[in-house]
């Protein structure tokens, strides 16, 4: 079996073949597009503790909605839009069923071992966007992530555009704040 593109780009004939019922293509689309999946669900959500159940049904999601991929962009942007409309479905139905919960900041584990530089950077950035208000994040992830326009943001979030570009720059002025060397220095 061919190592899965860790970028998240399945091989068309992969996506293809999926989408004709091929079970072995179905699996090795779903492991190329695995890491993209929960790091973009990651991005969406606070906390760690649900990824792994919203990751799960966004790859579902993609899967499901195979025949509806038309082939006229790359797959990657077509399965990212899908993980995160099912992402924003989940965090609907969680809001309609309990309150919101604050969840505190996850502390770094300790190892013995020291942690790749690119995962401790990543969690510093998702630790700092954990800070956010959720529309914030959301805004921000869309846009710089999945390098949305503004309208396309807006019409992903339901939100109007100017209160999408509002979100955009609020967010980045906290992210600064969060991320900025002064801050750093000050929370050590």
């Amino acid at each position: 079996m061919p190592r899965p593109d860790l970028r998240g780009e399945p091989s068309p004939a992969d996506v293809q073949a999926a989408r004709a019922g091929d079970r072995e293509a179905a699996a090795r689309l779903t492991a190329a597009l695995l890491p993209r999946v929960r790091n973009l669900v990651r991005y969406l959500i606070r906390g760690d503790r649900e990824v792994d159940d919203v990751v799960q049904d966004a790859l579902v999601s993609v899967l499901r909605g195979l025949g509806s991929y038309r082939g006229e962009g790359p797959f990657r942007s077509w399965a990212d839009r899908v993980v995160a409309r099912t992402t924003f479905a989940w965090l609907g139905r969680r809001r309609a069923h309990q309150q919101r919960e604050e969840t505190l900041l996850e502390q770094p584990s300790h190892s013995e071992e020291p942690e790749p530089e690119e995962y401790l950077r990543r969690r510093h950035v998702v630790q700092a966007l954990d800070a956010l208000p959720l529309e914030q994040r959301h805004a921000l992830v869309l846009h710089h992530v999945l390098e949305l326009s503004v309208p396309e943001v807006a019409a992903e979030t339901g939100a109007p555009v100017e209160t999408v570009r509002s979100r955009l720059r609020l967010g980045r002025v906290r992210l600064r704040e969060i991320l900025s060397p002064a801050t750093a220095q000050k929370v050590s």
